[in-house]
């Protein structure tokens, strides 16, 4: 099969039908296999039964739903497991993103030999409000991580079939799968400008605080992708460094008292200086962190997964 189009879905009842038009008229015209395989979020609307309806026209459609909104990330790993298109693409419902778009995001992938191609939405029509935080966003994750996407969140992607089985996604990382990607070794990242249309139907899904949400998630997702394996590489190192600032900080309020003392010169007893309360507090700071490593390198080293490698190429 060469395409599986996977499409995360939350109360689009109104473009479900449109979308799937559109889609096969895509597949019909460049002659491909595919699959399209609809992820329901435990939508509230009667999507599922727009879907049911839709799958006695289109037998190329696949699709499950959950009991309740788990959001997007969720979906697309269900959708991601049960992909199995030589080419993963992953578009969102609500026919902001266009499937015309498809033939060359394959091309780029199966010609290019791209690991992932991510979408960018160049021109976009958003408000100020979500455009201005987005660039701002965006750069950030540029800045942190060294991959230079313009979208780390634009919901149209193509990836290689052994990218979205190689990787897990959960809570709100669907944001950063470029990220996570890169991390798991697939190197080969690009970038296709695609047209951002006006939403037809519905609202948003999204608020605000998914600016907050996006910080703390990549935090998370650098974290575990470099020391999730090696917890004291972060939290030994760190904690050393901490109890060495307190323990030369109170070496030498002892070593100034000691010669003062020695010299007859009158100065404040040790434990009158805020400087050795500060001191104190970095040592038990970097004891608790040093202690935090050793915790996490306990968990980590009777983890099932604690060599689990993925192996990309292999000769018997």
């Amino acid at each position: 099969m060469d395409i599986s189009i996977v499409i995360p879905l939350y109360n689009e009842e109104e473009s479900l039908p449109e979308l799937t038009r559109w889609i096969k008229k895509v597949m019909k015209e460049n002659n491909f296999s595919y699959e399209l395989i609809f992820v329901d979020d435990g939508s509230n609307d009667s999507s599922w039964e727009v879907i049911e309806n839709l799958k006695t026209e289109y037998p190329e459609i696949k699709a499950l739903s959950f009991r309740r909104n788990y959001g997007k990330s969720a979906a697309l790993q269900v959708g991601f497991q049960a992909a199995q298109g030589d080419v993963v693409i992953t578009l969102d419902a609500d026919l902001q993103d266009s499937p015309d778009e498809i033939p060359e995001l394959y091309r780029m992938i199966k010609e290019d030999k791209y690991n992932l191609v991510s979408g960018w939405k160049k021109i976009r029509h958003d408000p100020k409000n979500k455009t201005i935080p987005s660039k701002f966003y965006n750069f950030t994750v540029r800045l942190f991580t060294g991959i230079k996407l313009h979208d780390f969140n634009s919901g149209i992607k193509a990836y290689q079939n052994k990218v979205v089985k190689s990787i897990e996604i959960y809570g709100e990382m669907h944001r950063y799968i470029p990220v996570i990607a890169h991390r798991a070794g697939f190197k080969k990242v690009g970038e296709k400008v695609v047209e951002h249309r006006k939403r037809q139907y519905g609202k948003t899904k999204f608020g605000i605080e998914r600016y907050v949400n996006g910080y703390l998630d990549l935090l998370s997702v650098l974290f575990i992708t470099k020391f999730g394996k090696k917890p004291m590489h972060f939290f030994g190192v760190l904690g050393t460094i901490v109890f060495l600032l307190g323990f030369i900080s109170a070496l030498y309020l002892g070593i100034r008292k000691l010669i003062a003392v020695s010299n007859g010169i009158m100065i404040e007893r040790i434990a009158q200086s805020p400087y050795f309360f500060i001191a104190l507090t970095c040592m038990i700071i970097g004891s608790l962190l040093f202690l935090t490593g050793f915790l996490g390198e306990l968990i980590a080293r009777s983890s099932s997964d604690r060599n689990d490698y993925q192996i990309d190429k292999k000769i018997n």
